[in-house]
């Protein structure tokens, strides 16, 4: 499964990990994915859903059926 969150789309950042003698190495950057069951009164049933922390955040705010449906879920 791609580490994408389902609702907001973020993914993966690449960037560079600097030592103290100005050595690079690239380094990924991973968004904060969390496994939610997110119960939709709407529907009366649970969808389960991969999605960021950001995206549980939006969710509290907008309600889980709009914000869902706005992101093709439904």
């Amino acid at each position: 499964m791609a580490r994408r969150c389902q609702i907001t789309g973020k993914g993966p950042l690449v960037g560079n990990n600097v030592s103290h003698a100005h050595n690079r190495t690239k380094r990924r950057q991973l968004p904060n994915l969390q496994k939610k069951r997110i119960y939709v009164p709407e529907l009366k049933r649970f969808v389960t859903v991969r999605i960021s922390a950001r995206a549980i955040k939006t969710i509290n705010k907008n309600g889980a059926f709009v914000t869902l449906q706005k992101a093709g879920l439904l």
